[in-house]
């Protein structure tokens, strides 16, 4: 057998780095270090990617296929040597893999892999020379915010990997490394907003709008920017910043932002840049939903015991072009997840935990305490007719001074499924709800919750927790499923619904499938095997 190393830097690699030498010149040898840890990250994405999707590969080349053990929801870092067979040759960088299997419509998912490769081990190297620098967890604007809200601009900024789960996962393609060390989360830095006026006649507004971003005596609103889209967007579209500007810190999402000043409401920007698998925009249809979705959702969570919280959207406004709003220039407003904590409270999104399990209580105890509050929550929505998408990024987890958790909060309301028969059902008035957050088909409610929760929220907690260690995980999935049940048999009224999360196999993203040149627009699904099912049913291992 013989394999595809070599010191030599790919042309995209040596293109990355000579860019980096200019504007960063003291990350050179960290980036070169993080290089063939970054490859293999992204590698055990790309194979679980091969051996999970329905990607059009030819039957000879799936047979040639093999690799080492790497389950659907592990999240651990693969050592540098990591590498997949195709027949006879081992390959340790995911592009050259690709290039050898020759998928069709690959062209485009090739350049996004090597930008996520490159990305991912300059967010690697800039963490280390973070840490060497100062302590984990202080950030700059510590005197203008409090306690929590800063503990959680520090927690969103842990997350270096990005998605444990796509091959793009650090793939950014428009920004250049020196955009990368400006806007991205991981990198630590603030960034100024651009405030750009649009007349209040030249909007589309829902909600209250800030008073601080408004200009009373012009009559126009100021619409938060991101400086990227400000410096590469806009001006063809005929905007220019107002001159004001508004300090924030980017959160996990990179186009999402808490503003320094004030402990207040949190900005959703237009981002109209590639990032993993979506181009970061508004649509007009969110702007004009965004209110809708918050007052049902708001209606619908109000009926619980207080176990969830969700980020209401507080106003949304785009600007109009050619008399329609324009997805490059909008913005929501929302609440941020420290509102409403207790004292000694704080609040973590899920996937900063996996990455750093919580050491108050033994990982078997934390996580039979954070299921006894999300399977009884997010099932008793979805019998309401609601499904979260409740991943590690949406999800967050109240934590009290012991890091028990306590309450759970959801952010980011546009990719939620509505079911308007189900909340007839359930005797639920709600504001009328349109687009593509709308359906009745139960196979798309069960594939929005299911997979999102499983998948991707207690994958990454069972996967961070075991830290590797199988028979560990076993127990974990064991105590996540006797939780299941039990809320399952509690909340769920319709048989199908408790057969498709205990007995059916578990429906995952085939994010990689969604990447390939001509596929359709959309969410594309695939499957795994089911971890929650009892012992006697199927394998539990996926």
């Amino acid at each position: 057998m013989h394999a595809t190393d070599s010191p030599v830097l790919r042309p995209a690699e040596a293109v990355f780095a000579a860019e980096l030498h200019r504007v960063r010149p003291e990350l050179d040898a960290g980036f070169a270090a993080e290089l063939p840890g970054a490859r293999a990250a992204v590698l055990a994405r790309l194979w679980r990617a091969l051996r999970l999707e329905p990607l059009p590969l030819s039957a000879a080349d799936r047979a040639r296929l093999s690799g080492p053990d790497r389950r659907a929801y592990d999240i651990g870092a693969p050592d540098p040597g990591y590498a997949v067979r195709l027949g006879a040759t081992a390959y340790t960088h995911p592009a050259a893999l690709l290039e050898a299997l020759r998928l069709p419509g690959s062209d485009t998912l090739l350049g996004e892999i090597e930008h996520s490769v490159v990305s991912l081990a300059l967010s690697r190297a800039g963490a280390r020379a973070r840490s060497e620098r100062k302590p984990v967890g202080l950030i700059d604007s510590t005197d203008s915010i409090d306690l929590a809200a800063a503990e959680l601009i520090t927690a969103e900024r842990s997350i270096v990997d990005g998605h444990p789960y796509h091959p793009c996962c650090r793939s950014r393609p428009g920004f250049s490394v020196a955009d990368q060390l400006a806007y991205a989360p991981e990198h630590g830095a603030d960034i100024e907003l651009e405030l750009i006026a649009v007349p209040e006649r030249d909007a589309l507004l829902t909600g209250a709008w800030p008073e601080a971003l408004r200009d009373r005596a012009s009559g126009t609103l100021l619409l938060p920017a991101h400086p990227w889209q400000a410096r590469t967007v806009l001006p063809p579209l005929g905007f220019a910043p107002s001159g004001r500007r508004l300090t924030a810190a980017p959160l996990m999402s990179v186009r999402t932002l808490a503003p320094l000043a004030t402990t207040g409401p949190h900005l959703k920007t237009s981002l109209s840049l590639r990032m993993t698998s979506s181009i970061r925009d508004i649509s007009g249809g969110s702007v004009r939903n965004a209110l809708a979705v918050s007052g049902l959702l708001d209606a619908v969570v109000g009926r619980l015991d207080g176990s969830l919280r969700i980020t209401r959207n507080l106003a949304s406004c785009a600007a109009l072009v050619d008399a329609e709003p324009s997805p490059d220039l909008a913005v929501i407003v929302r609440q941020p997840p420290t509102e409403g904590l207790r004292e000694g409270e704080r609040v973590l999104p899920l996937a900063a935990l996996a990455e750093r399990p919580p050491t108050g209580l033994s990982a078997a105890r934390w996580l039979t305490a954070f299921a006894r509050l999300a399977w009884p929550a997010l099932l008793r929505l979805l019998d309401w007719g609601v499904a979260l998408e409740a991943h590690g990024q949406n999800l967050l987890v109240v934590l009290d001074p012991a890091d028990r958790p306590v309450r759970l909060v959801y952010r980011d309301l546009a990719d939620i499924r509505v079911s308007p028969a189900r909340l007839a059902r359930a005797g639920i008035d709600h504001p009328p709800v349109t687009g593509h957050v709308v359906s009745d088909d139960p196979v798309v409610l069960h594939r929005k919750l299911f997979g999102s929760l499983v998948g991707g929220a207690f994958g990454g907690l069972v996967s961070g927790f075991g830290g590797g260690d199988r028979s560990m995980e076993a127990r974990l999935w064991q105590t996540v499923a006797a939780e299941a049940r039990a809320a399952a048999a509690q909340v769920l009224h319709d048989p199908a619904d408790r057969d498709a999360l205990l007995h059916e196999p578990l429906p995952l993203k085939a994010l990689t499938l969604m990447r390939l040149d001509g596929t359709a627009p959309g969410d594309r699904w695939t499957t795994a095997d089911n971890p929650l099912v009892p012992p006697d049913g199927q394998p539990q291992a996926w």
